[in-house]
């Protein structure tokens, strides 16, 4: 996964509960794996980085590796905003419209990707173009997003009264979330140097409104 600036409508967010130490040692593992990962990677290349070097930079057994990580790519597409997604979009405002909701709650996941909360950016860059570089990532990502889609599948079918195995619930969610890998494979071929918030933006355009046509240049 991956809002703006709160909009002046949205109600102000409940207080979250702070993480147990149990939790927060857990994301310091991960991220102690991720980020030996990718100092490995950038040094050594995808393919000849292992994951016994990994746990050795990691200073975790590569048991530990394995508990957190199931693959290698695993530990390069996984990151800690699924939950967030999930709670920031149960806490819209009901009666809020569905595309208006997800617009703000992918633009907040957006922003926290940005600014460096759990990766840096160079971190985020490397991210990007392993997926497009490596077919086995990219593969990876693809099921990892599928995940995301039922997790969203569950949020929306509350929203809509719907249930969450209905044809349209998972056509519309998993057209969201495959819709999003575009634009993050997008970003990343343009050697994200374009502004991801204005391609989420695009993104969420296309879905709720189609595809216009192109403009004619002529006068």
């Amino acid at each position: 996964m991956t809002t703006m600036a709160a909009t002046a409508h949205r109600s102000a967010p409940a207080a979250q509960p702070r993480l147990g130490l149990r939790e927060r040692k857990k994301i310091k593992t991960r991220m102690a794996i991720r980020k030996a990962t990718y100092r490995l990677v950038r040094e050594q290349g995808y393919d000849a980085t292992t994951i016994e070097q990994i746990a050795e930079a990691a200073e975790v057994s590569p048991s530990t590796v394995f508990r957190y990580f199931p693959t290698k790519e695993d530990i390069v597409i996984t990151d800690e905003y699924d939950p967030l997604l999930e709670d920031e979009l149960r806490a819209r405002p009901a009666d809020e419209p569905l595309m208006e909701s997800l617009r703000e709650v992918l633009q907040t996941a957006v922003e926290r990707s940005l600014s460096g909360e759990y990766e840096t950016r160079e971190e985020m860059a490397l991210r990007g173009r392993l997926m497009v570089e490596v077919p086995a990532v990219r593969s990876r990502m693809a099921e990892s997003m599928s995940v995301t889609g039922r997790m969203m599948c569950e949020v929306v079918a509350e929203r809509t009264g719907r249930d969450p195995g209905d044809l349209e619930v998972r056509v519309f969610c998993m057209g969201v979330v495959g819709a999003l890998l575009e634009a993050s494979r997008y970003w990343a071929e343009q050697g994200q140097q374009g502004d991801l918030r204005a391609y989420v933006t695009r993104t969420m355009d296309v879905l709720q409104h189609g595809l216009p046509p192109r403009k004619s240049d002529a006068p």
